[in-house]
């Protein structure tokens, strides 16, 4: 998050026709060959998709669709696995980046400067404005969608875009329409995407002149040539003419581009550039140099086939016990007859003496059936750590019996989610508070650092739930260690003398995440201590010349004859 530093402006530069038809063949056949590494992914998405997460999924992008609507879930009969990473979703949100809560704060690189309270305060009140952006936008409602996402696909882009009216607007890409490749560091740096608009919709994006003829055509003729749908192109990747400080598209560091598909190749409609990213791409693992992320949704996937098939079979078992397939004499054929409770059929006399009988016995061990599927649906939300976000509703046998004991439960589950809450915060938090961060800055949100921070780099912290679980060994052992002084204390008071209860205290608050406003700058305790010392010496020596004066009065009134007194007495020698 360095700050953005003002360039002398130099004359713009645009790219020329020959440049534009050689940047438009570059993002068409980039495209092509992202599509073709994708196509294995693809169409493991689609699995994942059918069986937990239909209306999340692109499978084919075809313009002029009429049955988006359909039922698309017919592969779901138990919902177990659609609901348990619902919850991992959902567990996610508030774990890792609650509305409610401080998620976040800031601090700098220099260990020194950043212990001072000053700059505490300066980097407090920078983080306070950012959350109240990051409230009054769509953030939330689009990270809460991120994280469903993440743990079914195990791959969950967002965009960030600039806004006038709330600062940035965050926008969702679907699983089937978006492609990725990675830059040299293996994080991804490169988005591409297929999506489809209406002709009325990409002339009010990218204006008329900017559109094909046939596009400009069909809005010109109105009626259904307005709602027609078409293929909308979409590219951003590293600037590779990036200079910095260089005005226009050339001092940009990442290029957007977007063009309609089949197009003339000389015709894109808008290229535009970033100084950062506009665009996170978090994975929930990654196996070498992939550039899409694996899933709890793929863990779990055997287990929710089973399920529906067990559960289709345990339906069928019941089925046939209701209503099992009959027998019954060739008489009866085009007879009327009834199987509804006190119907009546008539029907000869046949070998057995009956008119019907199934034709098979089917009696299933439903008990049996049941617990096998309820063990497949544990295992489900097992792989998608249900057994973590709902600890207290799914605990069994003795419960906790004090803080530390749930502590040390919470920390057990947390080993498995710990490399996961590390990676999306750098692959998708570090990314979309950066973001905000530059947006803020550039749109005079956020007042030039002071002097002191200049040529520091401001990055996130973060303090959400998740994040405070990893790092309750810390504070459980400050106060482990002030509790074993306590008691060494009360039995040798010289052992106190071995703790530094500022550093402590201070230490305590920096991994809780609290505001450093809360905490009073050492300057100013120090400052409260002198006070107090002299207030007590003032008192103390008010006490010792109240007790002289009541002494010299009691002296003063003890005769020892001879007309004197013991105060005359002592003054005389």
């Amino acid at each position: 998050m360095a700050a953005a530093v003002a360039k002398k402006p130099r004359k713009k530069a645009e790219p020329g026709d020959q440049e534009l038809i050689a940047l438009r063949q570059h993002v068409d056949n980039m495209l092509g060959g992202l599509r073709t590494e994708r196509y294995s992914w693809w169409t493991h998405w689609r699995e994942l998709a059918d069986y937990i997460l239909p209306r999340r999924y692109k499978w084919l992008i075809t313009p002029n669709q009429g049955n988006r609507g359909s039922p698309i879930n017919q592969r779901i009969i138990d919902s177990t696995g659609t609901i348990a990473f619902r919850v991992l979703a959902a567990g996610m949100m508030s774990g890792m980046t609650s509305p409610t809560s401080t998620w976040f704060v800031l601090t700098i690189d220099d260990t020194e400067l950043r212990e001072q309270w000053a700059v505490k305060a300066r980097l407090d009140e920078v983080a306070k404005r950012m959350r109240v952006v990051l409230s009054e936008s769509n953030f939330y409602n689009t990270i809460a969608t991120m994280y469903g996402d993440l743990g079914i696909f195990g791959t969950a882009p967002m965009l960030i875009y600039e806004d006038f009216e709330n600062v940035i607007n965050c926008f969702n890409t679907c699983a089937g329409e978006y492609y990725l490749a990675n830059g040299k560091r293996g994080n991804v740096d490169t988005f591409y995407r297929e999506f489809v608009q209406t002709t009325s919709q990409v002339v009010a994006e990218f204006g008329m002149e900017n559109c094909s003829p046939s596009v400009q055509q069909a809005v010109k003729t109105g009626g259904a040539g307005r709602t027609r749908e078409i293929i909308v192109c979409h590219a951003i990747e590293p600037n590779d003419r990036y200079v910095e400080g260089l005005p226009g598209l050339d001092g940009m560091a990442f290029r957007e581009v977007f063009w309609g598909y089949g197009s003339t190749k000389e015709r894109v409609l808008r290229i535009r550039g970033y100084h950062e990213a506009p665009f996170i791409a978090p994975r929930w693992d990654v196996v070498g140099n992939d550039a899409y992320g694996r899933s709890p949704g793929m863990d779990a996937l055997g287990d929710i086939k089973q399920l529906q098939v067990e559960q289709k079979r345990k339906a069928q078992g019941i089925d046939k016990q209701v209503n099992p397939p009959l027998v019954a004499d060739v008489a009866l054929k085009n007879e009327p007859a009834s199987v509804l409770p006190g119907g009546v059929t008539y029907v000869p006399q046949v070998a057995n003496g009956v008119g019907f009988k199934p034709v098979y016995e089917v009696k299933p061990d439903l008990q049996y059936m049941t617990a096998d599927i309820k063990e497949v649906q544990q295992r489900i939300k097992v792989t998608a750590f249900n057994d973590l976000f709902q600890m207290w509703a799914q605990m069994e046998g003795v419960q906790p019996r004090n803080e530390l004991e749930i502590m040390e439960r919470k920390g057990e589950k947390l080993i498995q989610l710990g490399p996961v809450v590390e990676r999306v915060g750098i692959e998708a938090l570090d990314g979309a508070l950066n973001r905000t961060y530059n947006v803020m800055l550039r749109a005079g949100l956020i007042p030039r650092p002071p002097k002191e921070l200049e040529g520091h780099t401001v990055r996130p912290e973060y303090v959400s739930m998740l994040a405070q679980a990893q790092k309750a060994t810390m504070t459980t052992g400050i106060e482990q260690l002030a509790s074993f002084i306590g008691r060494i204390g009360a039995a040798v008071p010289d052992a106190m003398d071995n703790a530094d209860w500022d550093d402590m205290i201070q230490k305590y608050a920096d991994y809780l995440g609290t505001s450093p406003t809360n905490i009073r700058p050492f300057a100013d305790v120090l400052k409260m201590r002198k006070a107090k010392a002299e207030k007590q010496q003032a008192m103390e020596m008010a006490q010792m010349t109240a007790a002289t004066v009541g002494a010299g009065k009691v002296l003063s009134e003890t005769e020892v004859g001879g007309g004197q007194n013991a105060l005359q007495m002592m003054l005389n020698g």
